[in-house]
């Protein structure tokens, strides 16, 4: 019998099998350099820009602007309240009454004008009625000129000066302060006061429109003695200012007051009517 003859003489596989399959060769790339490190503050601008604002942060940053506001509000009133805070209560009394004085008078003037305005209207001799009043806005207009004499309630202030401090400008707050109670007419030791009187000169030898007065300085003053005297009297006001520099000041109410002392009228050089 006969020996079978081994295929593969080596132990190997069959001569008929196929070879084992070999992996494919992996293509060979260059390494990417590496990418750039991004800085702290590229982070930074990254995280900020563009800003991610949701709808509740807008609420919260209106409500906060609007707190803001009423605050600053609150604080402007109060500081502008803060010069009376300190003021007695007879004080504040008599600046509220001279607040109403001065609308009184305000709704005073605006009823007058109304009654013209209606006698025009209603007046069977229009022509007439509008001569009449003319001629007494002509007698006003003198009055406030200065070259017409004038008479009528009002006060005398007498101011002392024993030690000659009294400045220009202490004069000038006064006029003012009487013009704003409602003074109509003004006299001081014999010069008339108009819109454009000036104070000029030193302590002591002080000037009205270049005209020397001296001490004790006299205002003649025509107006509602209730209005005058009480707003020559407020706290801060000309009495105690003038207190402050030894000087005082005496105040007299009066039925009657002349002021007669007059500016000559001056014809202006460029302005003329513009009626007719």
């Amino acid at each position: 019998m006969s020996s079978e003859q081994n295929p593969n003489p080596r132990g190997g596989e069959p001569s008929g099998a196929l070879p084992p399959e070999t992996p494919p060769p992996v293509p060979h790339t260059e390494p990417s350099p590496p990418a750039e490190e991004t800085s702290g503050r590229q982070r930074l601008m990254a995280g900020l820009w563009p800003p991610r604002v949701s709808r509740a942060q807008l609420i919260v940053a209106l409500l906060l602007f609007v707190l803001g506001l009423g605050l600053a509000i609150q604080v402007r009133s109060n500081s502008d309240n803060s010069a009376l805070r300190g003021a007695r209560q007879e004080d504040l009394v008599r600046i509220l009454d001279e607040l109403d004085n001065r609308t009184q008078r305000l709704e005073d003037e605006k009823q007058r004008l109304d009654d013209q305005r209606t006698e025009l209207e209603n007046s069977s001799d229009q022509a007439e009625e509008a001569r009449k009043q003319t001629l007494e806005k002509e007698r006003q207009l003198g009055i406030l000129a200065g070259t017409v004499a004038a008479h009528g309630p009002g006060i005398t202030l007498t101011i002392s000066d024993p030690s000659g401090a009294v400045e220009p400008d202490m004069l000038l707050d006064t006029i003012q302060e009487l013009r704003a109670a409602g003074a109509e007419a003004i006299e001081i030791n014999g010069v008339r006061v108009v819109a454009d009187t000036y104070f000029s000169g030193d302590a002591g030898e002080l000037r009205v429109d270049g005209r020397k007065i001296e001490a004790p300085y006299e205002f003649k003053v025509i107006g509602k003695p209730q209005d005058l005297e009480p707003a020559l009297n407020i706290p801060g006001g000309v009495v105690q200012t003038l207190e402050k520099e030894q000087a005082t000041a005496e105040v007299a109410r009066a039925e009657d007051i002349v002021v007669d002392a007059l500016r000559p009228a001056q014809q202006p050089d460029y302005a003329r009517s513009s009626s007719g």
